[in-house]
């Protein structure tokens, strides 16, 4: 089976899904995601956003995960996402997805079990759209 990849240009052609030679460009960024009420994004620890603290509320402590999930996304290991409240950014829930097995996997704060829920439904979506069914 060949390994579908989580990154592209992010840039899409209107009209028609892009090819794996244009998927595979050099310059690439994690794709971001409309899905209705939140939105998903690449992880973030910068001086605009900073997901830490409410990746603490997912359980997770460690203070290089943001680095570490972007690692992950370069090496096309695991895809992740931060489903965000979209007027505000804050991260909901987490949503990751596992190219090579297509598992889709949720981790969320309490009160914004919906948010993961859709965001999960986004990322199949993305995928079957995207790769196509497998």
């Amino acid at each position: 089976m060949e390994r579908s990849r989580c990154r592209g240009n992010s840039r899409r052609e209107r009209g028609r899904a892009l090819s794996g030679a244009e998927w595979q460009a050099d310059s690439v960024q994690p794709i971001e995601i409309n899905a209705g009420a939140w939105y998903l994004r690449a992880l973030r620890a910068d001086d605009r956003v900073d997901d830490r603290p409410a990746l603490v509320d997912l359980g997770e402590h460690r203070p290089d995960y943001v680095e570490h999930r972007a690692v992950q996304w370069d090496s096309e290991e695991l895809c992740s996402w931060a489903i965000c409240e979209p007027t505000t950014g804050e991260l909901l829930a987490e949503v990751t997805l596992d190219p090579s097995t297509g598992l889709i996997g949720t981790r969320v704060r309490p009160g914004h079990e919906q948010a993961a829920q859709t965001g999960a439904e986004a990322v199949l979506r993305f995928t079957e759209g995207f790769f196509g069914s497998r």
